[in-house]
């Protein structure tokens, strides 16, 4: 290149010390890697036996009463069941399934690892100055470059997808759990100190039931999130309505293609719909 000094051409092998780190853990500790994709690979598929285990209108049935219970509104809870007899109709119900297994395992362990996070970066700057970078890597990163060495370390199947679905969800509830807690009232503090409340009294009495509104707010976006990795996560073996969207992708099948995409919209705005807190404006709209 002209005009260019000669050293700023000397490429950085930032792509060969990725791939030589990822053949050290493939070649020390393959077989631990492997015990964990099974392990887990297992409890993914049990959880799927046993949602296509229950019927499935007696499952739409418990999700309606859940529906209602939550949000104590017909309207929501008659369109959460309409949605959802539309999907049987539509032939995808075991992919459904499969899909909410990976969602609700992803979100888990997003929410698991990502709320402390957010919880110890609102109380310390300096962490959350050193995470942020990090998250918007994670979340800015093309989602294709985690299933390489998520498939050499897993292999095919769920894990893969699981993993790579949990490293681009989890920037949400870190940074919107981190908003939360930071945003607490000054004041709020000092009433809980004056109290007499400790760190962990001001944290579970004081700041988490004001955060909570921008935790659940995480949780959705998380899910969200999750929801739109089914596709990528199909790439690499994992089941669920990515499957169907991945074939009639292969075989421009534009039937299969929008009924596949119809029904991972109905279980985005299911979803969203449920989590909804009295009040708040739903994710997706």
């Amino acid at each position: 290149m002209k005009f260019v000094p000669d050293f700023l051409l000397e490429k950085i092998p930032i792509g060969k010390w990725a791939k030589v780190f990822v053949e050290y853990l493939t070649d020390n500790y393959y077989d631990q890697f492997r015990l964990f994709s099974d392990g887990l690979e297992y409890l993914i598929q049990e959880f799927v036996d046993l949602l296509v285990w229950i019927p499935p209108l007696v499952l739409i049935i418990l999700i309606c009463v859940l529906s209602y219970w939550l949000h104590r509104k017909w309207s929501l809870t008659i369109g959460v069941g309409i949605a959802l007899l539309f999907i049987i109709n539509l032939g995808y119900w075991q992919e459904t399934l499969e899909t909410i297994a990976l969602v609700v395992y992803a979100t888990m362990f997003s929410c698991i690892l990502g709320i402390p996070l957010g919880i110890a970066a609102a109380h310390r700057s300096w962490i959350y100055t050193l995470m942020r970078p990090i998250l918007d890597l994670m979340q800015t990163i093309p989602t294709f470059v985690y299933l390489i060495p998520t498939l050499m370390l897993f292999g095919l199947g769920m894990v893969p997808g699981l993993i790579s679905t949990v490293v681009f969800a989890i920037p949400a509830p870190i940074r919107l759990t981190h908003l939360g807690v930071t945003g607490v009232p000054q004041q709020l503090i000092d009433a809980g100190k004056a109290f007499g409340a400790s760190h962990m009294q001001l944290l579970w009495k004081v700041e988490l039931p004001h955060a909570l509104p921008s935790i659940m707010a995480g949780l959705t976006q998380c899910i969200m999130l999750s929801l739109s990795m089914v596709v990528i996560a199909a790439l690499v073996g994992a089941d669920g309505l990515g499957k169907p969207v991945l074939r009639a992708l292969n075989s421009v099948n534009i039937a299969q293609g929008i009924e596949a995409g119809i029904a991972i919209v109905i279980v985005a705005i299911v979803l969203d719909r449920l989590l909804k807190q009295p009040g708040q404006s739903s994710t997706g709209s």
